[in-house]
């Protein structure tokens, strides 16, 4: 079991002596998997739920004088019950305890490294006060114990991981009643396949009879949750949630006798009970792909999602055995091909219909929407850290590699507005017909709405959500502009005017409950064109322009990325009490959020689950390192226009008048 101890001395004096060790597997992964470098281990969660723990304090001083001895007390704590408070002598970024030792059970004194299996680390505080200016020793011994090896390390170089790369992680604070809340809740929606956990329902509220499919287990609804257990230790519903998945990707799925693509993941499934010969039953799992869903929309999310949560997966538990399995292999082979398949399309974008994502109603962001590319985007970065590359794989990651890099430009170059680029816009020739062109997508000046010449900020930018040809939807889609930023589909100083914006239209965006779907609404005429007269999309309703605080996870993580924590710290705390009030709404509607959804469903699960995956970010900001992307350099220098010998093509990186790329 795993061992992580703070050890301190009788006479409450801060402790000079701290110590980590591990002898499973589930802590840091499996030791016998060697380090990757396409990969950091740098969480301590565990892959399942933690065996409970032993708190053993000291003495009180006057009691322990002269004896130097610990009373054991018999409380057990899970990670949902935190030790008691703890009195912290700081140390660069991180604590010593004085007070508490925290050890798990079948604890040993050693850590075995990933980088070379024969070595054992001790890593502690020698003599003296853990307050004073005492240097960090790490002490390397073999496992013959007879060589060793002490490197001394200066208290400025100390932050929250040691020199070799092993976190160091302070004792959870104590949980609000909200939070304890909202656990019970997200437990109490768990729903479970021949005895084990595969999922959670979308929403879970005693009082409606009419749950539609509210009562299914959702991919793209499911991934907050996932990250709330995973963070938590609890990773064997994620790992059957992806298992059980994966085997539904092979179902047949028709609609009208037609078939779509292999690869396509299910919107959703729910586990039915069907009777046997006799009296006997069985449970299976009954999917949706779509053909029950309204208007009939394929998923394209689905698959997206699920490849982002095999990676989260793998990088905060520290077992890459799942993605490595040869069916998890093939089902992201299949995903992608998916999506990377041939057609008439000049663009390198994903061209996709209506209604395909979390907007799953007709709101005009057919054609290239914001969200899909972003998710895209992802996903293909997690196939290519994912994938086994052999004979088999090597041309599907030859081609993620060129639509990474096409992408990445498309989206940067074209898709980004801010008060330069408008100006650009608004000063547009048309009609033109050269490689040279400016206006490459003919745009027409005069699609640019007067709400948003007002609306602009001097400092900040976003990505529009959507390009076609003579087509720029000008909206602000708030998943697809986070996500860009959490998987550096955007640039790092657009990545920061993002947040700017945010931050300057906080009345606009956030409102009195974060964060919008999308901004503006679409109202009168275009409301009756764009939607069809949906009455459940009204403006500033639902997806057109209400607010969903399940959008809080992905603002958090942004957020954190990009240095701006107080933002998301802000938007949760204004989020806390409200939710509770409100039973957990799915969303709010009216300009600035103030009223429950007309036809919000009450305690619904990413609601809670996005409202505790942002609560354990903020405490522990460095875990939003596991499921963010950083810039990748290599991916601005590829270009495939290089590998044609033919005169006729000319780069339009090199047309481009934008300096973004940098």
């Amino acid at each position: 079991m795993n061992a992580l101890c703070f050890i301190g001395r009788s006479t409450m004096r801060p402790s000079a002596r701290f110590l980590i060790s591990r002898t499973s597997k589930s802590f840091l992964g499996s030791a016998k998997q060697h380090l990757r470098s396409n990969r950091t281990h740098s969480s301590l969660t565990n892959a399942g739920r933690p065996a409970p723990a032993t708190i053993i304090t000291p003495r009180p001083p006057l009691l322990a004088a002269g004896f130097n001895t610990y009373r054991l007390m018999s409380t057990v704590f899970h990670p949902g019950f935190a030790p008691p408070p703890i009195a912290f002598a700081n140390r660069g970024s991180f604590g010593v305890a004085s007070r508490v030792v925290v050890v798990r059970q079948q604890h040993s004194t050693s850590v075995e490294t990933r980088v070379n299996e024969g070595n054992f680390e001790r890593i502690y505080v020698q003599n003296g006060n853990a307050a004073a200016a005492k240097p960090l020793v790490v002490e390397r011994i073999d496992k013959d114990e007879n060589i060793r090896e002490v490197v001394s390390v200066e208290e400025g170089d100390l932050n929250l991981r040691n020199p070799e790369g092993i976190e160091i992680v302070s004792p959870r604070k104590e949980e609000s009643d909200i939070e304890k809340e909202a656990w019970k809740l997200l437990n109490d929606a768990v729903v479970r396949y021949c005895g084990s956990p595969v999922g959670t329902v979308a929403a879970n509220d005693p009082g409606d009879k009419t749950p539609l499919n509210y009562d299914q287990v959702f991919i793209r609804d499911f991934v907050p949750s996932a990250l709330a257990f995973l963070l938590r230790g609890e990773g064997e519903i994620v790992r059957n949630f992806l298992l059980h998945t994966l085997q539904l990707q092979s179902w047949e799925k028709t609609v009208d006798c037609y078939s779509p693509g292999q690869g396509l993941m299910p919107a959703s499934f729910k586990v039915s009970t069907v009777t046997l010969d006799g009296d006997k039953t069985e449970e299976v799992l009954d999917p949706d792909f779509g053909e029950s869903a309204i208007g009939r929309v394929a998923p394209v999310d689905s698959g997206l999602w699920w490849i982002i949560m095999l990676r989260a997966y793998g990088k905060i538990t520290g077992d890459y055995t799942l993605q490595e399995r040869v069916d998890v292999q093939t089902g992201i082979k299949l995903v992608l091909n998916l999506c990377l398949a041939d057609g008439f399309d000049m663009f390198p974008s994903l061209l996709v219909t209506d209604g395909s994502c979390m907007i799953d109603r007709r709101m005009g962001i057919h054609g290239h929407p914001l969200e899909i590319q972003a998710l895209f985007y992802s996903a293909l970065r997690c196939g290519r850290e994912m994938l086994a590359v052999n004979d088999g794989s090597k041309n599907l990651v030859r081609t993620i590699n060129n639509r990474l890099s096409a992408l990445s430009f498309h989206i940067r170059e074209y898709y980004w507005v801010d008060m330069k680029k408008m100006n650009e816009i608004y000063r547009y020739k048309t009609e033109e017909y050269s490689l040279d062109a400016t206006n490459k997508f003919n745009i027409y000046p005069e699609q640019i709405p007067l709400w948003l010449m007002d609306w602009i900020p001097e400092e900040g930018g976003y990505l529009i959500g959507n390009l076609q040809p003579a087509h720029m939807d000008f909206r602000f889609f708030t998943l697809g502009n986070l996500w860009s930023v959490i998987s550096s589909l955007s640039t790092p100083k657009q990545n920061e005017a993002i947040l700017n914006l945010i931050e300057g239209k906080w009345n606009d965006i956030v409102g009195h409950m974060p964060l919008k779907i999308c901004y503006p609404a679409l109202e009168n005429e275009e409301w009756r064109i764009i939607t069809g007269s949906d009455p459940k999309n009204t403006p500033w309703s639902y997806h057109n322009g209400g607010s969903w605080p399940t959008l809080l996870w992905q603002f958090t993580l942004a957020c954190i990325k990009t240095g701006r924590i107080e933002l998301a710290r802000k938007a949760v705390s204004m989020a806390e009490s409200k939710l509770v009030a409100d039973r957990w709404a799915e969303y709010y509607d009216t300009r600035n959020g103030k009223f429950i959804g007309k036809q919000a469903r009450l305690y619904q699960t990413w609601t809670i689950a996005g409202f505790l995956t942002s609560k354990v970010l903020l405490e522990n900001p460095e875990k939003a390192s596991l499921l963010f992307w950083e810039e990748d350099y290599e991916l601005l220098e590829m270009c495939v226009c290089a590998l044609s010998k033919s005169g006729r093509k000319k780069c339009s990186r090199v047309a481009a008048k934008s300096q973004i790329l940098v």
